[in-house]
């Protein structure tokens, strides 16, 4: 098993199940008895590994036996299988961490529902509308979410409706409520599309989390990168690469002399080729900060790659979703003053968790599992950045109508702090939105 120190399950963690904020399902059918001893095994084993390798033995003060027996009742009273998920998720969720959740059995089928949607300040919009979808003819980027299925949305609310949406209980229509840049308000209903993908073994279930769920958009996790006269412009959408593909891409970055390193939507992944990474910009030994763990402290050290090193200008973009590996990358870059930090404040989902997964078998084989905060991080200004997030040298949030105009202000003014002139509009036109295929 293998550790993972990212971020936020796709930012889809800190969801208030017990708070009830997760809209009503559509109808099911009521839970056989089988399906419910299902669900017992399930909260029951969980309950055994949280105990045995959460990184803080009090659990925040929380008395989790007491919690286990308190859920283990209401198990007793859900109604549909869906219902029973949502027990098992909320019995986790109570620790407000985000690092630790329910991985509930994976579907035949991925839930597409044809748009993107983030948080830029405090508010949320549609970013991006899949061609051909029938999201395309009832929402466009720049309409900001007043509502979503009923729900107000804000920073936290977002994640938690995300993580509902496409992992606990999928829906067929989304109900919206949206206002264009113009200010015209509009309730829509869009249609889900249900894509079919290969069922898991228990094998690929780690790997499959990890390169799947760890990364909220739909896009295609490639390292992208455009070069400018003295400018190289990387858009880095993930910590999932090989080590040669960075070593790469840092190679043509010695060739200028400014690096603008776009981190943005940058879900996080591996901390060794964070290391790796903040090793081929700093000309030292770097503390990135101290794992705090159940066992004692240890600290994360990136030592300097003197043969591999950039020395040029270093720009660094974030926004609300970049999380955990980018977020410790970016306060790096911020604590050591090496470079400047610009874009929106990140998600402020940093621990370090393992995934724990589990197979049952009940006439067939059912996977799930529970991802688990083995270690928080504390950077050297002693702070952690959990909760809180990086908050940049520069905020620069686009506008409701330059994000339906495409256009990208932020990349434009880190070109600007590059001393090269780049407007807006040809500023978003360098690294488009890749849909993955269906």
């Amino acid at each position: 098993m293998s550790r993972l120190a990212f971020g936020l399950l796709l930012l889809f963690v800190l969801f208030a199940l017990d708070a009830g904020v997760f809209p009503q399902q559509p109808t099911q059918e009521r839970i056989k008895g089988e399906d419910r001893e299902l669900a017992e095994r399930m909260l029951q084993n969980i309950h055994d590994a949280l105990k045995k390798y959460y990184y803080d033995p009090s659990f925040h003060g929380i008395d989790i036996d007491a919690r286990y027996k308190g859920y283990e009742e209401q198990l007793k009273k859900a109604e549909t299988l869906g219902s029973a998920f949502r027990v098992v998720a909320a019995y986790l969720s109570g620790l407000n961490d985000s690092h630790t959740v329910f991985l509930p059995p994976n579907r035949n089928n991925i839930a597409d529902y044809g748009f993107e949607m983030q948080m830029v300040g405090d508010t949320c919009y549609v970013t991006e509308v899949r061609p051909g979808s029938d999201a395309e003819q009832k929402v466009h980027p720049g309409d900001q979410i007043l509502s979503l299925d009923g729900y107000a949305v804000g920073r936290v609310d977002l994640s938690q409706l995300q993580y509902y949406l496409r992992r606990i209980a999928p829906k067929p229509v989304t109900g919206m409520t949206v206002r264009s840049p113009s200010g015209e308000t509009r309730n829509v209903l869009i249609a889900t599309k249900y894509v079919d993908h290969h069922p898991l073994t228990f094998m690929d279930f780690e790997i499959w989390h990890e390169r799947v769920e760890l990364q909220k958009t739909q896009h295609l996790l490639r390292q992208r990168y455009v070069e400018r006269g003295d400018v190289l412009f990387w858009k880095m959408p993930a910590f999932l690469a090989e080590d040669k593909e960075i070593d790469g891409v840092v190679d043509i970055a010695r060739q200028h002399k400014t690096l603008v390193l776009d981190l943005r939507g940058n879900a996080g992944g591996s901390m060794a080729l964070n290391q790796r990474l903040i090793g081929s910009v700093m000309d030292h030994e770097v503390t990135i900060g101290t794992r705090v763990m159940r066992g004692g402290q240890k600290p994360e050290i990136a030592k300097s790659r003197e043969k591999k090193l950039f020395t040029g200008n270093l720009i660094v973009l974030v926004d609300s979703d970049s999380a955990s590996a980018s977020e410790l990358f970016a306060r790096v870059v911020q604590l050591e003053h090496r470079g400047t930090v610009i874009g929106d404040r990140s998600s402020g989902s940093v621990m370090e968790a393992s995934i724990f997964p589990f197979q049952d078998y009940s006439g067939v084989i059912v996977l799930y599992g529970a991802l688990i905060t083995i270690a928080d991080l504390i950077m050297t200004d002693g702070k952690s950045l959990e909760k809180v997030g990086v908050t940049p040298d520069v905020l620069v949030l686009p506008t409701a109508t330059q994000l339906a105009e495409g256009q990208d202000p932020v990349l434009a003014k880190a070109a600007g702090l590059a001393g090269m002139k780049l407007d807006p509009a040809e500023a978003g036109k360098l690294f488009p939105f890749e849909w993955a295929p269906q």
